[in-house]
């Protein structure tokens, strides 16, 4: 199981656009590659299925919110405070996404690909606002990625994407190779 987690580093009282189009825009790449949704940190005083609602009523991304719906209904997102004593084990292994990770914890996209296709599960975290994700994450966290592979910050969305299709190739391209021989 693989989940795409959102922590939450804008306002942490009031809701913002930015809150809702982040989700928005997550759904769908979740729901593309098979992914489920974590929501850590927002200051939202709703249940999923109220989140939901307002947002599939709020936006056009994401055929108008209907990847969010169809989360929803399969019951693959989750709206959590933000843990301080580390992540539920039911999401997965957290994997902190930076464009600096700690050589002590450094694994390259192919690292996690293996891990991956042995049926390790996997809660990829990634930062929403400039600040990225809070230090006191970071302990949580035994795995570091850097999608990139060169440092290069990526903005939110734009890791988003990049994380979960860097992913997917790897793991077909994989797949694909193995059944040649």
């Amino acid at each position: 199981m693989l989940t795409i987690g959102l922590v939450n580093t804008y306002d942490k009282i009031k809701v913002l656009d930015a809150h809702y189009r982040a989700i928005a825009r997550s759904a769908p790449i979740c729901y593309a590659y098979g992914y489920n949704l974590a929501l850590f940190n927002f200051p939202f005083d709703l249940n999923v299925d109220e989140l939901t609602k307002i947002i599939t009523e709020k936006t056009t991304i994401g055929d108008s919110g209907k990847y969010l719906d169809l989360l929803n209904c399969e019951k693959r997102v989750t709206n959590l405070p933000l843990p301080k004593k580390g992540f539920q084990s039911h999401l997965g292994a957290p994997v902190v996404t930076t464009s600096k990770p700690d050589k002590k914890f450094q694994i390259n996209s192919c690292q996690l690909v293996e891990e991956i296709m042995n049926n390790k599960s996997f809660l990829i975290l990634i930062g929403l606002g400039r600040k990225g994700l809070p230090k006191s994450i970071l302990r949580f966290s035994k795995y570091h990625l850097d999608i990139t592979g060169n440092g290069v910050s990526l903005e939110t969305c734009t890791a988003i994407g990049a994380i979960p299709s860097t992913i997917h190739t790897i793991m077909n391209t994989k797949y694909e190779y193995s059944n040649l021989f």
